[in-house]
């Protein structure tokens, strides 16, 4: 054990303690959050225009602040770009977060003086917590990649504007500089195969203990590994122990990665995002992701059923419900206010509030009013790898909707390591673990509306060509789980074993 293997034993158990009484006060931190911000946030023009010296408590913030989307809180933005202050926040953003949306092209959500510790350190408190609990600290002696988006920021409104990622990677703590990799200069590389061949050949020497990524970035990574050296990842690296995800659901990507690897490894989920760092996996023992309540935002939640009317029912906290589907909406010390993020969450417990995240709210299927979410493909899916033992690289759902006499059926394309034994019966286990958990499409499928779903195999790289041809190839980049209609199925046909 080195030096900065033994120097974190303290601060893992402060940060770890801290975290437990996170916990225990999670109610109280959020008041007291909704307060603050309120209060500081009163002479902005926001906090003017939407009356914040008359809000003397939730209700009353409802009835003054309305759900809003990045295109709704886009003017206040562009008063930002144009240089001026106290718009959102108190001063100026000291970043954007540049990101693309799937309507409003690209986004620039602004990261303050006093939001960038909410980034910063919830990373660095996922790890620690991690460490504290599993007595694991034999890892920050050894080489770790964080991978980001170039770190180089163009300027918009003369303030400094990049991918989150890459603004984060300037706050990396001096002591893990020595670890970090790959290089700057390889991060800097904007072509993604390019900058994953220049990773590899960095890499594939290396101590490595840590590494954190997206799961489709990380399996790619490993892959090129393994075709360049004819070993496995456990061979190549001994003493990686620790994996770092988030961004989208592990379990579909789970099996095949730990295949990859050769051995199990200890995995910390996290829940990040251009907006904010919402939450993380505090335990390795309990299942889900811990709500992070006491780092600058003030979170609420409607319920799914209740988005898409005029006047949502809005709740705080203390009125979430175990098992319950939400709309995460927050309220930020980086000035986002009433902001839908577009994704949906679930707790699986209030003491302490843990939750999974089940999809994007723009990312279902109701093309015959079954309205199926991720969370529930990416459990049949997850009973499917089970039953079968297979193992699944990528995988999107979308309707068919015949026009013809046929009936109409979802389709899913799925790229195999290895396809099935017996194609028809993995469906069918698909199938029947989607009529369990969606009753809607159960009764669909019961009243002969729709037929049973079609299982379409990608050929291999198949999925990673697709997103080659739409430039979305690597970094945080996400295949859509599901889709409403049938763009990405038609865009797909190249790619599709005949």
């Amino acid at each position: 054990m080195n030096l900065k293997s033994l120097l974190a034993r303290p601060f893992a158990s402060y940060i770890y303690n801290k975290t437990q009484r996170n916990k225990a006060n999670a109610l109280t931190d959020q008041e007291q959050i909704f307060k603050q911000l309120i209060k500081q946030a009163q002479k902005t023009l926001f906090g003017q225009d939407h009356e914040f010296s008359q809000i003397a408590n939730y209700d009353a913030f409802t009835t003054k602040v309305p759900i809003r989307d990045y295109e709704q809180l886009k003017p206040y933005i562009e008063k930002i770009k144009e240089g001026k202050e106290n718009i959102l926040w108190r001063g100026k953003p000291i970043y954007f977060a540049k990101t693309s949306g799937t309507t409003s092209g690209v986004k620039y959500i602004p990261i303050t003086k006093d939001s960038i510790s909410n980034h910063i350190d919830t990373a660095r408190n996922a790890l620690l917590c991690y460490m504290a609990e599993t007595g694991n600290y034999d890892f920050a002696s050894g080489k770790m990649i964080f991978l980001s988006g170039s770190p180089i920021l163009d300027r918009v409104g003369g303030i400094p504007t990049g991918r989150l990622s890459g603004i984060v990677n300037h706050h990396v703590p001096k002591y893990l500089r020595s670890n970090q990799l790959p290089s700057y200069e390889t991060n800097c590389i904007e072509e993604w195969e390019t900058k994953l061949d220049a990773i590899v050949a960095e890499t594939i020497h290396q101590n490595m203990t840590l590494i954190s990524g997206i799961p489709p970035w990380m399996q790619m990574y490993f892959d090129r590994l393994v075709q360049k050296s004819g070993k496995t990842i456990a061979q190549l690296f001994p003493n990686f122990s620790v994996m770092v995800q988030g961004g989208v659901n592990f379990e579909p990507y789970k099996a095949k990665l730990m295949a990859t690897i050769g051995k199990p490894i200890d995995t910390i989920e996290l829940f990040p995002a251009s907006e904010g760092f919402f939450a993380f996996q505090d335990s390795q023992k309990e299942p889900g992701l811990l709500l992070n309540t006491n780092s600058g935002i003030f979170f609420e939640f409607i319920p799914l059923n209740e988005v898409d009317k005029p006047n949502p029912k809005r709740i705080w906290l203390k009125d979430v419900q175990v098992g319950e589907n939400y709309a995460l909406i927050i309220n930020s010390n980086a000035g986002l206010w009433g902001y839908n993020i577009g994704d949906t969450v679930k707790f699986i417990s209030t003491n302490p509030y843990k939750l999974v995240v089940s999809g994007r709210i723009k990312h279902y299927i109701s093309a015959f009013g079954e309205h199926v979410i991720g969370e529930e493909v990416e459990y049949a899916m997850k009973q499917a790898i089970e039953a079968h033992s297979a193992n699944v690289v990528e995988f999107t759902v979308a309707p068919m909707v015949q026009q013809g006499d046929g009936k109409s059926y979802h389709e899913w394309f799925i790229e195999f390591e290895t396809l099935p034994a017996d194609m028809a019966a993995f469906a069918t286990t698909i199938e029947t673990a989607l009529r369990q958990k969606n009753v809607y499409y159960d009764d669909l499928i019961t009243g002969n509306i729709l037929q049973t779903l079609v299982v379409t195999p990608v050929k291999q790289g198949g999925f990673i060509e697709y997103m080659k041809s739409i430039g979305k190839l690597g970094g945080q980049n996400k295949l859509p789980r599901l889709s409403n209609n049938r763009h990405i199925a038609e865009a797909l046909q190249p790619w599709l074993l005949r």
